[in-house]
C-alpha cells in the first residue's frame, strides 16, 4: 500500500513541478512558434503516458499485493491487450512525430527572399561572413587558412573579393528579414544555437549545413555552442544583434571586404619605431617590461594580439573598469595612436623585437618544487589554448605566456577572477578567460600555475610568429636619422 501511495505522490509532484518550474522556454524572438507548439504537444503526449503508466503501476501494486489466501493466475499472452497496447502506442508515437515532420519540412525550406550569411566555428570562437554586392559567397578551403587569410577564402575567386568578413563573435541581422545561416567548422564538431530563436544545427567539418529563421524582436541574443567541442566548450559563446534598418546599415558600412584585408599595407617598422618611443618609457627599449612601472613584457608577442589589445584600450573594452588602474593608464596611451595605420605600424615594430627569456628561480626540493609540480597539473587546462609550452596559438586566439613576467601573469589572473578584466560584453576572449581563471580555486593555485609558466622556455607556434618570414619580405631603406631600418611589403 505504501509503495502505491509513493508512486502516486511522485507523479503528482512531477506534474506540479512541470507547470510551476522556473526553468521554461525563453521568450521567443523568431518565427518558429511551430517548434514550441511541437515540443508542447510532445510534453502532453508523454505526460499523459507518464501518468497512465505510473497510475497503472500503482494500481497493480495495490490490487495484486501479497495475500497468503490468494493465488496468482498465470497468463503469458493476452492478444486483446496486445492489440490495444499496439494501437495506442502507434497513435501516441504518430502524434509526436507527425507535427515534427511538418515543422522539419518548413525548417529546411528557405524562403526566396532570405538573406544569407555564413557562421564559422572554431575552438573556441565564432566568426561570420556576408556576401558582398554580388550576393554570392566566394570559395573557401581549410588549406588556404593562415594568419593573413583566417577564413580560408580563395584569393583567385572573383566572388570572394567583395565578401564582408566579421572577425568577431558578434553578428548583426535585420529585424523581420528572413536569414539563411550557412555553417562550417574549421576544426571539430560544433553546434550553432540561439535559444530565443528556437534554432540549432551542427557544424560538421568538411560539410556545409544550414538553417533559417526570421528575427521578430530587436535586441541582443546569446549564441551558444551546444556540442561538446573540447575542454573550453562552455566558453564558446557569441551574440546575435537584431537591428533596425538604420542601425544595421551603420554597422554594415564598417565591415571590411576580403579584398581590403588582402590589400591592406603591412606595418612600417620605421614609423612604428618612432611611435614606440613613448611606449619605451615604461616597457623598455627592447620591450622587456618594467615591474617598477607595472609594464609587462611586449617582446615576443605577435602583431595580431598587440593590435587587438590596443583596439580594446581605444574602444574602452579594456581599461574602463574603475579598479583597473594600469588599464586606465594604457587606455590613455592607446588614444595617442591616432588611427589604425598607427596601430599597425607600432605593433609591427614591437612584433619585430626578439623574444626575451626571463630566468626562473632555481628549483629545489622544497615548496617551490612542489608548487611547480602542482602548477604543471593546473596548466593542463591552459595548454588547450596557449600550447603545451605556453607558446601561444594563433588558431585559438591565445597569446604567448612563456617568457612573461610572473607578477604580470598573476595580476591578470587575479583581474580575470574578479571580473576587473574581461567583463565587457565586447571582450569575447576576456569572457572566456574569466570562466577559465575561476578553475583556479585560490591564491595558491594562481601562484603554482604562474610558477610553472615561468619555467617554460619561450618557443614559437608554427603559425604564430612566423608570418613575417612567410608573408613579408624585408627591404633596407635609409631612415631619417641616417641609419637603416626595415620596412615590410606583403608578398603577393
Amino acid at each position: 500500500m505504501a509503495i502505491a501511495v509513493v508512486i502516486l505522490l511522485l507523479v503528482l509532484v512531477s506534474v506540479v513541478f512541470h507547470f510551476v518550474s522556473p526553468w521554461w522556454f525563453t521568450p521567443i524572438a523568431s518565427n518558429w512558434t511551430a517548434i514550441d507548439d511541437t515540443i508542447t504537444l510532445t510534453f502532453w503526449v508523454t505526460g499523459i503516458v507518464f501518468i497512465a503508466v505510473n497510475g497503472f503501476l500503482a494500481y497493480c501494486v495495490f490490487r495484486f499485493r501479497f495475500d497468503k489466501n490468494k493465488r496468482a493466475d498465470y497468463e503469458p499472452e493476452n492478444k486483446k491487450l496486445e492489440v490495444w497496447l499496439t494501437v495506442f502506442t502507434t497513435i501516441g508515437v504518430a502524434a509526436m512525430l507527425a507535427p515534427g515532420l511538418v515543422v522539419w519540412s518548413e525548417f529546411v525550406t528557405v524562403p526566396d527572399n532570405a538573406e544569407t550569411f555564413e557562421v564559422v566555428g572554431q575552438q573556441w570562437h565564432w566568426s561570420y561572413r556576408l556576401p558582398g554586392k554580388d550576393g554570392i559567397l566566394g570559395q573557401s578551403a581549410v588549406d588556404l587558412m593562415d594568419e593573413k587569410n583566417p577564413f580560408g577564402l580563395n584569393p583567385n575567386d572573383i566572388n570572394a573579393q567583395d565578401d564582408l568578413l566579421i572577425s568577431s563573435n558578434i553578428m548583426h541581422i535585420l529585424l523581420d528579414q528572413p536569414v539563411k545561416v550557412l555553417m562550417r567548422s574549421k576544426d571539430v564538431l560544433h553546434n550553432f544555437a540561439v535559444p530565443q530563436f528556437r534554432v540549432k544545427m551542427d557544424l560538421v567539418p568538411g560539410i556545409e549545413t544550414y538553417l533559417w529563421f526570421t528575427p521578430t524582436r530587436l535586441g541582443r541574443f546569446e549564441m551558444l555552442c551546444e556540442e561538446l567541442c573540447g575542454m573550453a566548450h562552455y566558453t564558446m559563446r557569441g551574440q546575435i544583434v537584431v537591428d533596425t534598418a538604420q542601425d544595421y546599415q551603420i554597422w554594415l558600412d564598417k565591415q571590411l571586404t576580403f579584398k581590403e584585408t588582402l590589400d591592406a599595407p603591412a606595418g612600417d617598422l620605421h614609423l612604428g619605431k618612432n611611435l614606440y618611443v613613448s611606449c619605451a618609457a615604461c616597457h623598455g627599449n627592447n620591450g622587456q617590461g618594467n615591474e617598477t612601472l607595472n609594464a609587462p613584457m611586449l617582446a615576443g608577442q605577435p602583431a595580431w594580439y598587440l593590435t587587438r589589445q590596443l583596439n580594446y584600450y581605444k574602444s574602452q573594452v579594456r581599461g574602463s573598469h574603475q579598479q583597473d588602474i594600469y588599464g586606465q593608464q594604457m587606455a590613455a596611451m592607446a588614444n595617442t595612436l591616432v588611427d589604425a595605420k598607427a596601430i599597425k605600424d607600432v605593433t609591427a615594430y614591437i612584433a619585430s623585437l626578439p623574444a626575451l627569456a626571463i630566468s626562473p628561480a632555481a628549483v629545489n626540493n622544497g615548496p617551490l618544487a612542489r608548487s611547480i609540480t602542482s602548477g604543471q597539473r593546473l596548466f593542463t587546462n591552459c595548454a588547450y589554448c596557449h600550447g603545451d609550452k605556453a607558446e601561444g596559438k594563433f588558431a585559438l586566439n591565445a597569446p604567448r605566456l612563456a617568457g612573461q613576467h610572473a607578477w604580470y601573469l598573476k595580476r591578470q589572473l587575479q583581474n580575470y577572477r574578479a571580473s576587473i578584466r574581461g567583463a565587457h560584453r565586447e571582450d569575447l576572449y576576456g569572457t572566456q578567460m574569466i570562466m577559465m581563471s575561476r578553475l583556479l580555486q585560490n591564491e595558491q593555485a594562481i601562484d603554482d600555475v604562474v610558477a610553472y609558466i615561468t619555467r617554460l622556455k619561450p618557443i614559437f607556434d608554427a603559425g604564430y610568429h612566423q608570418s613575417v618570414s612567410r608573408e613579408v619580405k624585408a627591404t633596407e631603406s635609409p631612415s631619417i636619422t641616417g641609419q637603416s631600418h626595415v620596412t615590410q611589403e606583403v608578398s603577393r
